[in-house]
């Protein structure tokens, strides 16, 4: 079997725990710019830009912080240079729905197989983003150790990408009406009552609102029993539980779910500032597998109501 490299995009956020316990190899980097003229490359650590400094930024209003994918020629450069040294190559990207990413790496890829006409180059669309796309690259990682075929790895994820489920609650609601998509009004009065919106992935990786649980406390235990109620072989699986400077929080609700479900593992990731430009402070989501996310949430709205109205 040819030697094969899984290539992600930053937006991935994995921590170095879960990169060096699963054998992440490299990744793609993309870039980051600031109003006040700093531009860094987003990578999957702080050693740029602080966490503290990155967030207490996105929270400035009079600060506009924008980022971009790697370059076609970044893309290139990199395709170029595993193929040269023999791999076969399967990119992971956000969903293409989100970010140009995708389309980004398949251009470039093409670009290579014009060059290379032998070379085998996989761009996956994974219709996911930040700890959605993590898992699936933590899986298709995993697969790779346990020698399944780039081809195998694959199939699983095509087959599974839709299977991947976000639950948690947002608690900065200022940095949600500052990305216009609530009034600045409401995002006061719901900071002020202790609101916290709560959401799962849509078919294009787009999180959307299913409730909205009354202070943090509440919204980590109605996150364990949704994940109860949603996820599939839940002792088999990794979790990850993904913060935007929320880490105690987040450990908090990992500790919960190890002890109320008993995954194979759960795993602690910081949202990294390529994710965390769109996600914003005050994050803390828990990624898992479960049934094929319905077209239009209906399924899942139907189980939290379920679960709110107990």
């Amino acid at each position: 079997m040819k030697k094969f490299v899984i290539l992600p995009d930053v937006t991935c956020d994995l921590s170095e725990e879960i990169r060096t316990t699963f054998g992440l190899e490299d990744y793609i980097q993309g870039y980051i710019h600031f109003s006040d003229g700093r531009d860094f490359n987003t990578t999957l650590d702080w050693s740029n830009i602080s966490r503290d400094e990155f967030y207490k930024t996105l929270s400035n209003k009079k600060m506009e912080v924008s980022t971009a994918p790697a370059s076609p020629e970044d893309y290139y450069m990199i395709f170029k240079k595993y193929v040269e040294d023999g791999y076969d190559i399967l990119n992971m990207s956000i969903s293409s729905k989100i970010s140009s990413t995708y389309n980004v790496a398949a251009g470039a890829a093409e670009r290579v197989r014009k060059e290379y006409p032998d070379c085998n180059i996989y761009c996956f669309d994974s219709l996911r983003m930040a700890g959605a796309l993590g898992l699936l690259v933590v899986y298709a990682l995993q697969f790779k150790k346990e020698g399944k075929s780039m081809d195998e790895i694959i199939a699983w994820l095509e087959e599974n990408k839709h299977k991947v489920h976000q639950m948690g609650p947002i608690d900065d609601l200022i940095f949600v009406a500052r990305r216009g998509r609530i009034s600045m009004g409401k995002a006061i009065m719901g900071n002020f009552a202790g609101v916290k919106p709560m959401g799962d992935c849509n078919r294009e990786g787009y999180v959307s609102v299913l409730t909205k649980a009354k202070g943090m406390n509440k919204a980590l235990a109605l996150t364990v029993e949704y994940t109860r109620a949603t996820a599939t072989d839940i002792e088999n699986q990794y979790v990850i539980v993904s913060h935007s400077d929320r880490e105690a929080y987040a450990k908090t609700l990992a500790d919960m779910i190890k002890k109320e479900l008993n995954p194979k593992a759960v795993y602690v990731s910081d949202v990294f500032s390529g994710s965390g430009t769109n996600v914003g402070p005050g994050m803390v989501g828990l990624y898992f597998l479960g049934e094929e996310i319905s077209e239009d949430l209906s399924v899942e709205k139907a189980t939290m109501d379920k679960l709110t109205q107990k």
